[in-house]
């Protein structure tokens, strides 16, 4: 069996461990020969690369593996380029979240203005590796699930049509696995799904088992008393996660007949979301208090000690869709995935050009859409408005134009004016002077 070259870029991140261990889980379906890093931060790339090379001297000694700033020593010689960027890293997040959050509005990383910040941020470092990747590797697959995903999605069909790119989100995923435990199912493969909408955006309308038997009455029943909350007893994890998950009651209960991805809480209840936030400690500062300090700790710990057994690191199930997708690419195998791509006529009463979130067949000569027939208007409203903005961000960015951002930013669905938009937009100009082009 072929074995295979991945360079993951964003190394230092704090899902990188997670996937190294995924990848690692599943070498018989998807052998490797090398494992690479590649970020633009070498100090702290260092400390999660030094971790992974002692798990991998473990586990899979066979594996050449290495770590670098350099961009034609991570790019050149790779099959896969797997990449979870985040520009800015964490202290931009936690401003993307927080100024929008002083003028009442929501403040969320990937939806409103804090996504339309961040998504200024990205567009640029998506598409220097996607050239670094056409440049030193010409036949590599960028598998990219750097958010936000919808506009990364929206740049790289407009700027980078021909690049063999492919926009993905495992947030789906994780709701399908709540989903098959409400369902009574092990493991979300035993679902067959339909689903559409846009990144973070979307309704899933028949849920089946592997014998074509309909789930979505027992699923139905309970996340009308619960959300997507699989027991009904105490939760467990963390609050703001526990809150979007009940939540999904109230945004069900907008279109029973379907079950939604619960990102659509941000546009259809904002007032709900600004009430319940706390403008001085957002979700950011919940994953650098913990997320960050555990995994830092983890491989601070497994370096000193020389064996992975000194840190508390865990294989990232999420991370299995990406080892899904790889092998669907490597092996021709025409699995059945969701992924973002152009709609040219699948949904077919929207927008071609939009960037829709749909089943497709995945093989080796990339992705193959499937037919979702029309859609009713309530999500159309919603879609069009949405893709809207997705595509005002990517003109604003390429133009470099203060108009079209603020237009982008008072046509979100969870800005209540003009005035408002704007009043965000100047202090979003000032905290992202560094990232942003100069807008004119």
């Amino acid at each position: 069996m072929k074995k295979f070259s991945v360079v993951v870029a964003g190394g230092g991140s704090t899902f990188t461990p997670g996937i190294v261990l995924m990848l690692l889980a599943n070498q018989e379906r998807f052998p490797l020969r090398a494992i690479k890093f590649y970020d633009n931060d070498g100090a702290r790339q260092e400390i999660v690369a030094e971790a992974c090379k002692v798990i991998l001297k473990e586990q899979a000694p066979d594996i050449e593996f290495s770590y670098t700033t350099d961009p034609k020593a991570a790019f050149t010689d790779v099959d896969f380029v797997m990449a979870h960027i985040r520009v800015g890293k964490y202290p931009m997040r936690e401003k993307d979240e927080k100024i929008p959050l002083r003028h009442g509005v929501v403040g969320q990383e990937t939806c409103g203005p804090g996504g339309i910040a961040y998504g200024m941020r990205s567009i640029g470092g998506v598409l220097e590796i996607v050239d670094y990747m056409e440049k030193y590797s010409p036949n590599a697959w960028m598998l990219n699930y750097s958010n936000p995903a919808a506009i990364v999605a929206e740049a790289t069909r407009r700027l980078r049509p021909h690049s063999k790119i492919l926009n993905i989100c495992d947030m789906p995923i994780g709701i399908e696995g709540r989903m098959a435990e409400i369902a009574g199912l092990k493991s979300r493969k035993e679902m067959r799904v339909r689903y559409y909408g846009l990144n973070h955006f979307g309704w899933w309308t028949s849920i089946e088992d592997a014998h074509g038997n309909d789930l979505m009455p027992k699923i139905r029943e309970h996340v009308a008393k619960y959300g997507y909350v699989p027991h009904t007893g105490e939760q467990g994890g963390e609050a703001s996660w526990n809150d979007t998950f009940a939540k999904a009651k109230d945004v069900w209960a907008l279109d029973p007949s379907t079950f939604p991805n619960t990102y659509l809480k941000y546009y259809l209840y904002p007032d709900y979301v600004v009430a319940h936030a706390n403008p001085q400690h957002t979700r950011a500062n919940e994953v650098m208090e913990h997320r960050e300090k555990h995994v830092f700790s983890s491989c601070a710990a497994i370096i000193e000690a020389g064996k992975s057994s000194a840190g508390e690191l865990e294989i990232d199930e999420h991370a299995s869709y990406i080892v899904d997708l790889a092998t669907a690419i490597a092996f021709n195998t025409q699995a059945r995935m969701l992924l973002i791509v152009p709609n040219e006529g699948a949904i077919s009463n929207f927008d071609p050009q939009a960037m829709v979130e749909i089943p497709c067949l995945v093989g080796s000569s990339g992705p193959e859409p499937l037919t979702v027939g029309k859609i009713p208007l309530f999500q159309h409203g919603l879609m069009s408005q949405q893709v809207a903005v997705e595509k005002l961000v990517v003109e604003a960015w390429v133009e470099k134009s203060y108009l079209k951002l603020w237009q982008a930013i008072t046509l979100s669905k969870t800005v209540p004016s003009a005035s408002v938009a704007k009043a965000i937009l100047d202090d979003l100009i000032v905290a992202n002077k560094d990232y942003w082009p100069e807008l004119k």
